[in-house]
């Protein structure tokens, strides 16, 4: 990398943390906790809107991988997950109603906040229907991994988005709160994934799955990407640039192996495709606050008119994260 292309990327950083240092000012606090936190504490970011149904499965999920304490932005809900989600004692609050597209689709918000409180922290940036599976997630806890990555000096940790989707039509079984998504959102595409290296910022482009061949299948460069880098050891000079798809400073986004061998990565299981994606899908495109016009919610408009089923003869059915291993969608590289 050369000095131009080091010095752009410097510049770049320090104004995203400028950008983020100003819109502080959009958030007010409803709890602060973070008195709470210790030093070894794993922290979780997150900015929502009218999520009040998924948060208690959420919220569990995450503690019971050991998480310790979540950071919450809400922008404008209305559907009393804001009040639900300040009486929890491991929640620190922040609401907002001024623009999510206008913060960089919640980026700044959360780059202020990790840089105020999460210096020196393992921080997991999440959306509430992202939920993080690692290797040997089911027999030790976030903690191991995450003191794996600091005894082999390693401070990102990847993880592909992986869609999950029910079989039939997505509101032929009603999602009830404090339910696993995954006990309707069981499936799965194995392969039909495009992968290219973003040679400027060092990180790799995902895409592909059921909502490139469901909704993208006429223009498939569009659709959304799955590559994300949720799991940081942070450092106040870090910032997200664009969700948690890429990062600075550059190195942090070499969460692969270029060299034959293989680095550990993790999954997101995506539980986008419920019942309730219909009318979530429907609230997003009237707010028009999304990438590129809501062109993603456009297309989720045109097609689920059809009422789509997702599922088709290639679809693997979910049982753990070594069946995600041996398909390639992640892996344990050299942790034993």
């Amino acid at each position: 990398m050369g000095a131009w292309t080091s010095y752009r990327l410097r510049l770049q950083r320090k104004r995203r943390q400028v950008r983020a240092f100003r819109k502080r000012r959009e958030l007010t606090e409803v709890v602060n906790r973070t008195r709470a936190i210790r030093p070894e504490d794993i922290l979780v970011f997150s900015t929502l809107r009218n999520e009040r149904i998924r948060l208690p499965f959420f919220l569990k999920y995450y503690r019971d991988l050991g998480v310790s304490h979540f950071f919450i932005v809400d922008n404008g809900s209305d559907d009393g997950g804001r009040e639900y989600l300040a009486e929890q004692e491991d929640v620190s609050l922040w609401r907002t109603n001024a623009s999510y597209k206008r913060s960089h689709f919640g980026v700044d918000w959360l780059n202020w906040l990790q840089r105020k409180y999460a210096d020196g922290h393992w921080t997991l940036v999440v959306d509430p229907d992202e939920f993080l599976v690692y290797p040997f997630c089911d027999t030790r806890p976030l903690r191991a991994l995450t003191d794996w990555l600091d005894a082999s000096g390693v401070r990102s940790f990847g993880a592909m988005l992986l869609d999950m989707y029910p079989k039939g039509a997505l509101d032929a079984q009603p999602y009830r709160e404090g339910q696993d998504p995954f006990d309707i959102a069981c499936w799965f595409d194995s392969g039909n994934y495009m992968i290219q290296k973003n040679n400027f910022y060092g990180n790799l482009w995902i895409q592909g799955g059921p909502r490139t061949r469901a909704f993208f299948q006429d223009d498939p460069k569009r659709a959304p990407a799955l590559n994300k880098i949720p799991l940081v050891k942070w450092d106040k000079n870090y910032t997200y640039l664009s969700s948690t798809h890429t990062i600075l400073p550059r190195g942090l986004n070499l969460v692969y192996d270029e060299w034959g061998g293989e680095k550990a990565s993790g999954c997101l299981l995506h539980a986008k495709f419920l019942d309730t994606f219909s009318a979530k899908a429907e609230e997003e495109l009237k707010r028009g606050q999304h990438y590129a016009g809501s062109h993603e919610y456009r297309a989720y408009q045109q097609h689920l008119k059809d009422n789509p089923d997702l599922w088709c003869k290639w679809s693997e059915k979910y049982i753990n994260w070594r069946q995600l291993e041996i398909l390639g969608i992640m892996s344990k590289g050299n942790w034993a």
